[in-house]
């Protein structure tokens, strides 16, 4: 038997064992050091050499991942340790560092219950780790603290003993305020890191050291003698004396917690079904006894086994043959092979993966990330929320048209695969567009199609998604059907900007409230009105419709059909068909036909529609761009050469800080402007500048620029160049 077959069995036996599990992923800005540090785990687990620890980076196994020297896909492994002379189970999650890929992360989080923030000494807490630890606090995921590359803080930038320790200081108080911000108030207090807590953890996963407050006060060792072994280049020596995944082993058994104790006060967080009933108390109490369910966490394309899902089982055991229920796609499917990770491609088949772990199984073809599987119908978990949306599409169509059918088949897969990835097929015209975070987002997804997949594509340029809205309240427009035997009085208006962050959070969910009262009340909380609150119909595309009707007869049977009206306006809107967003729309009165031949769907859904196109056209239609923050790091001598590039690209300079000679720049920028910016800023600063974004959302596009660009983006859609008017949606 191999060695890592031995680990599989090893661990399959500590999974009846909860109190003996850690479930923890890894998450930093990117090039902090995560991978680095999941290889010295995976020395620390007897399953590489100390030689190749920080060097191999095992968990990049795929070929982009290795070319490009970025983690590009979160990577399972189970690795069993020794510690104290008891064995444990730890089932790690390394995720991905670069914004394009955050909602990896995302996804990530939902199935694990600690995170180790990795932050590099010498950057310190930069965007990307804003965004991780916020991530883990919104999934009621208890972060941890590792500041990785010391070496290069004492032997590059030449730092004294008390400047390292100041750089250390004002990381940990950092990382405190983020935990104190974004974490819900129960853990404000009782998860910020704490170096005599033994929480943070200091070290070079690169020369395979570390060290914490409890490993000082056991080996004497302190951060002189660190100081000492790095400038006299003795790492190896603090190798031996401080192995790195000891101090990170120490810091995830005594201070993460297992899942007996996570899933307590997970579980009401990410399930709002009946609180009382058995199938809570059983996630709750992690019990492999109970009635089986599953959160689909990751979907992945094997060539020889199929669609795997990855999962974390919260209530029962997963078993081959076990007939389950996909909750939100309503389709019943059989558990078929379960097994566990041991890198991104190797996948060990296992009996049996109860309560409290992360399982890899085939037989859920259906299956998306985000999805519920349950062994009975149950209240599906909350939507995995991703804090950023696909603002780059490009055009994708087959080199043979004889490849269509393939084509199609692996955009389906990788919008399966990727959530984040929105992906349109026509099938008539037989073009399709791709949408991603960002330039390199999509050139990953190209990739895959064609390296992956074996689809030869040609693609667009890249083209932005913009969204429409309306600034102020529409007049009541009247919309008639074909027969003219029905006419709906509809009005829109902007959205509260409460309501609108609420959505934008996902505090207020997506679709046809459940509870009515409950929804009410938060809108009302959020600054909407309450007699509006109350009659609610629909939330889509962080748009609302509201039903302000009095007494109107047979309202309730075109329901229905007024919601699907409503959906097909919020995806196309009248100024160039682009999505819309901040848009509230209230059906005032109607006048229903009595007999309900005369008020079916080719009577009722042109006219609500029209009527609401119209009515936002009333309410002064205008275009959002999307924005995003850009870092950037350069020497002062730049300054002028790196503002005239912001100041060039529409950018709006937000804040400038400097430390000694290195100057900080944080400006905010329309992505469509981006295009071409890493090649400029390199030509600005010979190569000098580092720099990172944060996606920011969506802003209102300057009067100048409009009409110009609903006529670009109207012409390359097919449609007619000039910009529609009211009457164009009302004859």
């Amino acid at each position: 038997m191999g060695r890592k077959e031995q680990v599989v069995e090893k661990a399959h036996a500590l999974m009846y064992k909860p109190e003996m599990i850690r479930n923890f992923g890894i998450a930093a800005h990117i090039d902090h050091g995560k991978t680095t540090l999941t290889d010295n785990l995976i020395y620390g687990a007897g399953l590489m050499s100390l030689e190749l620890a920080g060097k191999e980076v095992v968990m990049d196994s795929y070929i982009l991942e290795s070319e490009r020297g970025i983690t590009i896909l979160a990577g399972n492994i189970s690795l069993v340790y020794d510690y104290n002379g008891k064995d444990y189970l730890i089932n790690l999650i390394d995720t991905p560092g670069h914004v394009d890929f955050g909602g990896q992360v995302t996804r990530a989080m939902r199935a694990i219950d600690g995170a180790i923030v990795v932050v590099c000494a010498v950057e310190g807490v930069m965007p990307q780790t804003e965004t991780v630890i916020k991530q883990a606090l919104m999934e009621k995921v208890q972060p941890i603290l590792f500041i990785n590359k010391v070496d290069r803080l004492i032997n590059e930038l030449q730092v004294t003993p008390e400047q390292m320790q100041e750089r250390f200081t004002k990381i940990i108080t950092k990382v405190n305020s983020l935990i104190k911000r974004y974490a819900s108030a129960e853990f404000k207090e009782a998860w910020q890191v704490d170096v005599k807590k033994g929480t943070v953890a200091f070290g070079s996963a690169y020369s395979n050291w570390a060290i914490s407050y409890p490993f000082m006060q056991s080996t004497k060792l302190g951060f002189k003698e660190i100081f000492d072994h790095c400038k006299q280049e003795k790492q190896k020596e603090l190798a031996k004396k401080l192995p790195l995944y000891k101090i990170i082993l120490e810091l995830t058994i005594n201070h993460l917690p297992n899942p007996l104790t996570a899933q307590k006060y997970r579980i009401p967080h990410i399930w709002h079904g009946d609180k009382e009933s058995q199938i809570s108390k059983d996630m709750a109490a992690c019990n492999r006894n109970g009635k089986l369910v599953i959160m689909v966490t990751g979907m992945k394309v094997d060539p020889h086994a199929g669609e795997v899902a990855t999962g974390r089982v919260f209530s029962g055991t997963a078993k081959k043959g076990v007939k389950v229920f996909l909750i939100n796609k309503m389709m019943d499917a059989t558990l078929q092979q379960i097994g566990v990770y041991m890198s991104k491609t190797e996948r060990f088949q296992v009996e049996d993966v109860p309560a409290g772990n992360i399982a890899a199984i085939t037989g859920l073809r259906d299956a998306y990330a985000g999805e519920t599987v349950a062994e009975e119908k149950i209240e599906p978990f909350e939507a995995i929320k991703h804090y950023s949306e696909p603002v780059i599409t490009k055009s994708i169509e087959a080199k043979n048209p004889k490849d269509l059918p393939k084509l199609i088949e692996a955009l389906r897969q990788v919008g399966k695969e990727d959530p984040t990835v929105k992906v349109q097929i026509n099938e008539e015209t037989g073009e399709h567009l791709i949408s991603g975070m960002g330039e390199l987002h999509l050139e990953i997804i190209e990739y895959m199609i064609t390296h992956d997949k074996h689809v030869e594509i040609e693609t667009s340029k890249p083209i932005v998604v913009y969204r429409e809205t309306v600034m102020r309240e529409s007049p009541e427009v009247e919309g008639k059907s074909p027969n003219r035997h029905n006419k709906f009085y509809i009005v829109v208006e902007p959205l509260e900007d409460g309501v609108y962050e609420a959505m934008m959070n996902g505090e207020i969910p997506e679709g046809r409230p459940k509870d009515m009262k409950a929804m009410a009340n938060r809108l009302k909380e959020k600054g909407l009105d309450a007699d509006e609150a109350k009659k609610i119909w629909q939330v889509y595309n962080r748009c609302l419709f509201i039903d302000m009707t009095k007494g109107a007869q047979y309202l309730n049977e075109a329901k229905d059909l007024i919601l699907q009206a409503f959906e097909e306006a919020m995806d196309a809107g009248p100024l160039a068909q682009e999505k819309c967003t901040k848009v509230k729309v209230k059906i005032m009165d109607v006048k229903l036909h009595e007999d309900a031949v005369h008020r079916g769907p080719a009577q009722v859904i042109p006219a609500v529609k029209r009527a609401i196109l119209a009515a936002m056209l009333y309410g002064d239609s205008v275009l959002l761009e999307p924005k995003q923050k850009l870092f950037i790091s350069v020497a002062q001598e730049y300054m002028g050469a790196v503002s005239n590039d912001i100041q060039g690209r529409r950018g709006q300079i937000l804040e400038m800080t400097q430390e000694e000679d290195l100057l900080s720049i944080v400006s905010k920028v329309p992505i469509a402007e981006m295009f071409g910016f890493a090649a400029g800023i390199r030509s600005a600063t010979q190569g000098r500048a580092l720099w990172t974004t944060e996606y920011l959302g969506y802003e209102r596009l300057p009067k100048e620029l409009q009409n110009q660009i609903v006529r670009n983006v109207r012409e390359r859609k097919g449609l007619k160049a000039e910009s529609p008017t009211p009457n164009d949606f009302l004859e």
